[in-house]
């Protein structure tokens, strides 16, 4: 696939080469026309849209998300989606992506600086900025210059661009980039520019973690209580998807949660008083937030959970001990634990060992809490002095060493799941705030029959720089499956782990 995908990026460099040159012997005999470098629009009526780099790596179905608009390629994007072609991750499958549609859109031009008409009724073209043979820069375009004199680095010369686009179209020219430092430039020269807005949720979905409360009746509420069900009209509980946690209150402290299930009624939790580990800990909900994500968790009907959380809420430790509980019971044939690397391309080369060694750092998490859950019961104080082991003998293994060694349970890192079908599976991933959509597109297609996803993280501690708490696959996960018979969603927003931990967790 990456060579076939090769061949045709070198076609697409081939005729914009083409282009180029054509336009080089033009300046010779007479002036070149500004439509030779994709600077003119085919029309006048709509705005023209400039991609960054940055907004293709993150979603290359951005080609087809303009409609009616113009978009405007520049050859300097394409030079550098070049560089991340080869990479075996999700962002040299985008850079691939983006190079075969362009091909397609292509294929059938003659002139690529001219554009050609997409699906949506909008057009794309490439665009050249060549400072030697381009026209007479505008007074805007040379002051550019002087603030930023190099012309090499290619941010400056999408800004560029950007302006000869100005210059020589009366219609709006939008920069559109996920880059902050860009956008900061963007504006400090006069150019308008947005964030590619298409898969950010809405700010409000990310800031209240609070539970929704609904009054009803003290009758109702009684009534609930010993039914564990109840009807309401549906002007009551408008804004309340299917699945979703809420707090019946009749008075201040009257309150019962309840989820509401897809026939329009609400439902009392269904939940042990704690989650059990044969010869390990027994784990008991210490807030309403944890008793919902427990509900979910065990809820054979739902097979995605999303769940937010700050640190130490207990959202990883109480999915795995979830996910155990559940695999001790027989509801699956065992146990995934993943989070993804995002900084694995830059950092992992330089940690001694295997790779299995390299990525335990990473992972430790992860072995810190089955650590925790599979430990046996002990007595407080003082260990026993115990015999040393005899030389030679080998080590005593963890009890989650030994169900790795036979499979039931898996630690790995998220970048080895591409291609995979997980069947009868209790599948958490932490940390799936990192993921970009695209990357959380994967993991939510990898999930077979009877296997349970289970997706933990908190918005507002990102690594990765291609996405942010609006924008993150686990957000995105949520806002377009919610809703939905099988899905189910918890924030929570009470640490646990020490009074220490959730001071710093909200006022540092």
């Amino acid at each position: 696939m990456i060579n076939q995908t090769e061949e045709s990026q070198a076609g697409l460099f081939e005729e914009v080469t083409q282009v180029d040159h054509r336009v080089r012997r033009r300046t010779t005999g007479s002036r070149p026309k500004p439509a030779d470098f994709g600077l003119t629009a085919p029309s006048q009526q709509v705005k023209n849209y400039v991609l960054d780099t940055n907004v293709l790596l993150h979603d290359p179905a951005a080609l087809e998300r303009f409609k009616e608009n113009h978009l405007c390629i520049l050859v300097d994007v394409l030079a550098e989606l070049d560089k991340f072609k080869s990479e075996q991750s999700e962002r040299g499958a985008n850079a691939r992506r983006v190079h075969r549609r362009l091909t397609e859109m292509f294929s059938c031009s003659e002139k690529v600086t001219r554009g050609v008409v997409t699906p949506e009724g909008g057009t794309i073209r490439l665009v050249i900025y060549d400072p030697a043979s381009c026209p007479k820069n505008s007074e805007q375009l040379n002051r550019f210059h002087r603030v930023f004199p190099d012309r090499e680095r290619v941010d400056h010369r999408i800004l560029a661009a950007c302006l000869l686009l100005m210059q020589y179209n009366k219609a709006p020219v939008v920069l559109v980039t996920k880059d902050i430092n860009m956008q900061l430039k963007a504006r400090a020269t006069g150019i308008e520019c947005q964030d590619y807005l298409n898969d950010k949720v809405d700010a409000r979905e990310v800031s209240n973690y609070d539970v929704r409360r609904i009054e009803v009746d003290p009758s109702e509420l009684q009534r609930f209580a010993s039914a564990g069900h109840l009807d309401l009209d549906e002007e009551r509980r408008i804004g309340v998807v299917t699945n979703q946690y809420v707090l019946l209150g009749a008075g201040e402290k009257q309150t019962i949660p309840a989820r509401l299930t897809m026939d329009g009624a609400f439902v009392r939790l269904n939940i042990p008083d704690a989650l059990k580990i044969p010869d390990g800990q027994s784990l008991k909900p210490l807030n309403l937030g944890q008793r919902c994500l427990i509900d979910a968790l065990l809820n054979p009907e739902i097979s995605l959970v999303t769940c937010y959380g700050h640190a130490g809420t207990g959202k990883t430790l109480v999915a795995v001990a979830a996910g155990l509980h559940e695999m001790f019971n027989r509801k699956y044939n065992g146990i995934t634990v993943s989070r993804p690397v995002v900084s694995m391309g830059d950092q992992l080369g330089f940690l001694p060992g295997s790779l299995d060694e390299k990525m335990r750092p990473w992972l430790q998490p992860i072995h810190d809490a089955l650590d925790l859950l599979m430990r046996p019961n002990t007595p407080l104080g003082p260990k026993r002095k115990q015999q040393k082991p005899m030389p030679g003998a080998a080590p005593v293994k963890k009890p989650y060493e030994l169900l790795m060694e036979q499979g039931i349970l898996e630690i790995e890192a998220l970048c080895y799941i591409r291609g995979r079908s997980i069947p009868n599976r209790f599948f958490v991933l932490d940390e799936a705030q990192q993921l970009t959509p695209q990357e959380a597109k994967t993991v939510v297609t990898r999930m077979s029959r009877d296997s349970k996803l289970v997706l933990v993280g908190d918005p507002a501690q990102i690594d990765n720089p291609y996405v942010d708490s609006r924008s993150n696959g686990l957000v995105y996960t949520r806002n377009r499956l919610k809703g939905q018979s099988f899905v189910a969603h918890v924030a929570l927003n009470r640490g646990e782990r020490s009074e220490l931990a959730e001071a710093g967790a909200q006022l540092m």
